[in-house]
């Protein structure tokens, strides 16, 4: 697979990149995670999903607030309390700190691409999900 940070080139001083670049052609045993930036506070990544989801009775339940699009792909989100929500391409999410949720479903034909934004993360640059 592509390393995302030799597709990402430099206009001056500004990060440019593809969040489509260097998708699997296949499905991949896991989840890859890639942090786009990491800055004070703040962690940006892309998330390729090939049919995964959380595991039965797994929920997230994070310290920090989770910005979710999804780009590329469907995913049904699970939000505890509120049941299912399918997601499309452009749908988003703002997940409070502390707001359980799980990946209920992944698509399974081809790659699901998300763009994860965290904040407020302890350390600002480790964790996932």
């Amino acid at each position: 697979m592509p390393d995302l940070a030799k597709e990402t080139s430099r206009m001056s001083d500004a990060l440019v990149g593809s969040l489509l670049e260097g998708l699997p052609a296949s499905p991949q045993p896991e989840e890859l995670f890639t942090t786009l930036a990491a800055l004070p506070g703040v962690r940006i990544e892309r998330i390729v999903s090939t049919g995964q989801s959380s595991p039965d009775g797994f929920w997230y339940d994070q310290e920090w607030d989770e910005f979710v699009l999804l780009v590329a792909g469907s995913a049904t989100l699970q939000v505890d309390g509120e049941g299912d929500r399918p997601l499309s391409p452009g749908d988003w999410v703002l997940l409070p700190a502390r707001t359980r949720h799980r990946v209920a479903a992944t698509a399974a034909g081809g790659p699901t691409v998300w763009l994860a934004v965290h904040a407020g993360e302890p350390g600002g640059t480790t964790g996932s999900g």
